[in-house]
């Protein structure tokens, strides 16, 4: 089993506001883009695929189901200590990650509203909803005597520019893991209804139907662009975005593994099957996936997260800064090199085998 690293107290931004995590290379990060570069965006060998996901997302099939219904009404005092800050951890992440989306996906609809409608369409549809998200998760804090200060988050967190390509390649990825994590955890608790300690849990069905809704759309844009799937640079970069989307999944999950175990979930198992069920979900989209069956793949990818715990261990140590860099860069080589170990095994020719792949 792996080991989780202890969970640290919550820091206050001010009474009832949790201050936020700090910013690393793990946490769920603001981004930007070319906006003139999307609107114009080429759609037009595709626009009936879009149009119909855009149809889809418009018929809004779960605005009547992010309810706080009577389960929610009453105290989560009786949640103990590591279990509640575990939690936590969890609700703030997600909600970060969704307002995330929120705020490119709002900017975007808005920048290319005249000049490319469809798109603008469907990108207000998908802020629309990772609002929703975000709000329903907020208010889940909010029953711990917590929130976050989303209009804070938007004034001081550092924000990263992706080209548009980068954009489409990480969402199509970010949404489809999304759906996998949240129907796994889903089906656990339909399963073993012991686990379910609060009601956000039986919202995840409808919410990973979200998830994957707005990965579909992505895939038609994907698709729309044939220099995103049909050239050796193309497969090259689908190979790079699929393992660092893979590396940091299992590193997270690894990192938080109590929070997992909580759930009476096993971490390793959990990792391993979201990372094969996406892996084989993106076949659709992307030109090539990785060879999750190769017999050193999940073993690579433990190997850069127990490498990660070492370096937080190193750094929540107490030595001098300079000590702590030269430990680091051992341990940061060694994630490298096995990243580099993962890249290098033979891909899968999702194109190729596009028909037997569901």
């Amino acid at each position: 089993m792996v080991k989780s690293l202890e969970t640290p107290p919550v820091e206050l931004l001010k009474p009832g506001v949790k201050a936020p995590v700090q910013e690393t290379l793990l946490t769920p990060r603001f981004y930007t883009t070319d906006f003139n570069a999307v609107a114009k965006l080429d759609i037009s060998g595709h626009e009936a695929e879009i149009r119909a996901v855009v149809d889809e997302l418009k018929a809004d099939y779960n605005r009547h189901h992010f309810v706080r219904d009577d389960e929610f009404k009453q105290s989560w005092n009786h949640i103990p200590g590591e279990k509640r800050l575990a939690f936590i951890d969890f609700l703030e992440r997600s909600c970060t990650s969704e307002f995330s989306g929120f705020l490119l996906f709002k900017e975007l609809s808005r920048r290319i509203k005249y000049s490319n409608p469809l798109l603008s369409e469907a990108f207000e549809y998908l802020a629309r909803d990772e609002a929703r998200h975000a709000g329903f998760l907020n208010k889940a804090m909010g029953d711990f005597s917590l929130s976050l200060d989303l209009s804070y988050l938007t004034k001081n967190r550092s924000y990263t520019f992706f080209p548009p390509d980068w954009v489409i390649y990480t969402v199509y990825l970010s949404e489809k893991i999304g759906y996998w994590r949240y129907i796994l955890v889903y089906r656990h608790m339909a399963e073993n209804p012991e686990f379910q300690f609060y009601p956000l849990f039986r919202k995840f069905e409808s919410w990973c139907q979200d998830e994957n809704r707005h990965g579909d759309f992505f895939k038609a844009l994907l698709r729309s662009q044939p220099q995103l799937w049909n050239n050796w640079k193309a497969r090259l970069w689908v190979r790079f975005f699929l393992l660092t989307v893979f590396v940091t999944h299992t590193i997270t999950v690894f990192e938080r593994a109590n929070f997992y175990e909580i759930l009476g979930i096993h971490p390793r198992k959990y990792n391993n099957q979201v990372i094969t069920e996406t892996n084989k979900t993106a076949a659709r989209a992307f030109p090539t996936i990785l060879n999750t069956d190769h017999p050193y793949f999940f073993w690579y990818l433990e190997q850069c997260a127990i490498n990660n715990q070492k370096l937080i261990a190193i750094n929540n140590s107490k030595k001098w800064g300079i000590v702590k860099l030269f430990q680091k860069i051992p341990l940061m080589q060694n994630i490298l090199w096995y990243m580099l170990k993962l890249y290098l095994i033979k891909p899968i020719n999702a194109e190729k085998a596009r028909e037997t792949v569901y």
